[in-house]
């Protein structure tokens, strides 16, 4: 896992640097290009690691604090500290700054960071226990290595089209079809996303290893629906305090819902060997076309029929990725040892 992620975060951090150094728009975007790549491995390596150093009843508790992470310091905590910043700084530098944090990680990683499947094959007598061609076909033998992926489309598309379009929703006049709030309480509107993120990324998958991944999964897309299609139906009238309240709870469950599918879902799915390799399809999958053409639709409904109209197709989406996710397989170890321990009480007929 360090070879994987440590080099990963060094170069993403070093691209960060890079960023302010770049002195032409066709640099910057190589840059950050480079970024995205170096950026892809850490999720899925990282769920990975976290399931590795778990007890199976904490799975989904552990990789909710490695995924809330995500967006407690990057959608609520960096943007405010990078506004500070720019207060100060020119943001040439404000990028060199804020690929620091990252080489520094990335050092305590490399001695903090464990090796499970090393030390289990070093038990065994095995010399590798890397990926086999056997590995990888039978990795889409059990039903949510399909299932997973589909769903989490729906719950990345949700996401994206937020990130994308929520601002331009916020500030727009009315009369476009937006709120019409200045930009500072179109800011303060926005943090919603941001701490109900890293709320729902926390604790609903801490929850699924109670109640199970598959109910807090429905449960999570039903909420994030209707809290979104209640946010817009919120006017112009309606306080920023509604607004924020209706987007947290968009966000927290939306969250919420991709990190449980990302995380202890795919893990629970994948043979031993493949942990990373699953999460990295799945998460794969949903950044793919959640992330890359849900916006694009989004975006070319909100030019056709108005910003409201991308709410509305995020909702539908997550509407839809409850009814996929019907077809998961429970795979909770609570729940699953209480299914074992029923059948086993049950005498043969």
């Amino acid at each position: 896992r360090r070879v994987v992620l440590v080099p990963a975060i060094v170069l993403f951090s070093l691209m960060s640097v890079f960023s302010g150094m770049a002195g032409s728009i066709t640099m910057l975007i190589i840059v950050r290009v480079i970024m995205g790549f170096a950026e892809g491995p850490v999720a899925s390596t990282g769920v990975a690691v976290a399931v590795e150093a778990s007890k199976p009843s904490r799975i989904g508790l552990n990789n909710g604090i490695f995924q809330c992470m995500v967006s407690l310091f990057g959608l609520a905590l960096a943007p405010v500290i990078a506004s500070r910043l720019l207060n100060v700084y020119e943001w040439p530098v404000v990028f060199m700054l804020v690929g620091i944090p990252g080489l520094v990680i990335a050092v305590i990683m490399w001695f903090v960071i464990r090796e499970p499947l090393r030390q289990i094959a070093a038990r065994a007598g095995e010399a590798n226990p890397g990926t086999s061609l056997k590995a990888l076909a039978g990795m889409f033998g059990h039903r949510n290595a399909k299932v997973a992926p589909l769903t989490l489309i729906c719950a990345m598309g949700g996401i994206f089209v937020i990130a994308a379009l929520l601002m331009a929703y916020l500030t727009a006049p009315p009369a476009a079809g937006g709120l019409g709030l200045d930009p500072v309480s179109a800011g303060n509107v926005f943090s919603a996303v941001g701490i109900g993120g890293c709320i729902g990324q926390f604790a609903m998958p801490a929850l699924s290893d109670v109640l199970g991944r598959k109910a807090t999964t429905l449960a999570s897309y039903i909420l994030a629906a209707a809290f979104l299609l209640t946010f817009s139906q919120a006017g112009p009238d309606s306080s920023t305090t509604v607004l924020w309240v209706l987007l947290f709870g968009a966000a927290l469950f939306n969250f919420a819902a991709l990190a449980i599918l990302a995380g202890p879902v795919a893990a629970e799915a994948a043979p031993p060997a493949m942990l990373a390799s699953m999460a990295g399809f799945v998460i794969f999958a949903g950044e793919f076309i959640g992330g890359g053409v849900s916006p694009i639709i989004a975006g070319g409904l909100a030019t056709a029929y108005g910003l409201q109209a991308a709410l509305y197709f995020a909702a539908a989406g997550l509407v839809l990725g409850f009814f996929v996710a019907l077809f998961l397989e429970e795979t909770a170890p609570s729940k699953v040892r209480l299914k074992l321990g029923k059948e086993q009480a049950t005498p043969p007929m």
